[in-house]
């Protein structure tokens, strides 16, 4: 349909401070650079910048820093309407992270009283979500109220106006309170969903068990709403399966990686582009991989987001 917007996203816009001195401990780092963060911001600032016609909703602090987030999302492409100013003193969440080789990094995150898990059913709007064909949820918003309500609403509006319900499953222990309550509500949210996007891990914590199966979970969550599952293995690659039984695997690209953060959120951005732009499954997973393995290389993610032509350069060079 003839929308907006192709992709709205629904969450935490944050702040992200990676540490410039590699291969030394946080402790010992001295120097910081500032980005825009957040898994929802990431995949619409991604989609934006592989062209997409993109909007966000969510609640930042209205700050100095609030203000930072919102002028870099609309100075690449994403449409900041939707987004709210905090009026109750909440601050911004804060991400340091720590690189000390390719494999061993880490982020330390600041996320009591952040304000987008402010944001207020009420600050929903239903004419905006039916005005995409996409609604993108992170799983990090169903953490607490009222941000849980207000997703709840907005995958309740998407459904009633026919808008496409991305879930990516986007787990971070340290905003829940147990597994169980993790649980509980990203099952609720995937059942209704179109699309669920998560690591083997997190389908773990989803489903409660310690190493679940592709298979099993697949069999379950095409019981209810979902039509096409992607479940990622790291370097391993990753699946993706259709409602109608296909299944399709990607490896994963080559890359110099610098850090291990980042690869999800333009994995997630560069194939929900490949798939609106009709591309078919198996080559949104190759888009998927590749603009995963170029962020992995790169300082940043939100700045990191590639563009389309670097995405296709590099799955040209790796063809064989």
């Amino acid at each position: 349909m003839n929308k907006k917007f192709d992709l709205i996203a629904i969450g935490r816009a944050c702040i992200d401070l990676n540490a410039v001195e590699y291969n030394r401990p946080m402790e010992e780092t001295m120097t910081f650079s500032k980005y825009v963060g957040g898994s929802p911001a990431n995949i619409a600032i991604g989609a934006a910048k592989l062209g997409l016609k993109t909007g966000f909703i969510g609640k930042v602090p209205n700050d100095q820093h609030g203000n930072f987030i919102v002028d870099y999302m609309r100075s690449v492409g994403v449409d900041t309407s939707e987004m709210v100013r905090d009026q109750d003193g909440h601050k911004v969440g804060l991400a340091f992270t720590e690189i000390k080789s390719p494999e061993e990094c880490s982020i330390l995150m600041y996320r009591d009283e952040v304000a987008d898990l402010y944001l207020e059913p009420q600050e929903v709007s239903e004419a905006y979500i039916a005005s995409t064909n996409m609604l993108v949820v992170s799983g990090t918003a169903l953490a607490q109220s009222p941000s849980r309500e207000a997703v709840l609403k907005a995958v309740s509006l998407a459904k009633k106006q026919g808008v496409t319900v991305v879930f990516e499953l986007d787990y971070r222990p340290y905003t829940w309170k147990n597994e169980e309550e993790t649980s509980i509500y990203y099952s609720l949210v995937a059942k209704q969903s179109d699309i669920v996007i998560g690591t083997r891990d997190e389908f773990n914590v989803m489903e409660n068990v310690v190493q679940g199966e592709n298979t099993q979970t697949v069999e379950q969550l095409f019981q209810f709403e979902p039509k096409l599952i992607l479940i990622k293995h790291g370097v391993e690659g990753s699946y993706a399966y259709t409602k109608e039984n296909e299944v399709y695997k990607a490896t994963a690209y080559k890359s110099k990686v610098l850090k291990t953060f980042g690869a999800g959120d333009s994995y997630a951005a560069a194939f929900l582009y490949a798939l609106v732009s009709e591309k078919g499954i198996e080559m949104a997973l190759k888009y998927a991989s590749a603009a995963a393995a170029i962020v992995v290389s790169q300082h940043s993610s939100s700045e990191a987001m590639p563009t389309v032509a670097k995405i296709e350069e590099l799955i040209l060079a790796q063809r064989e």
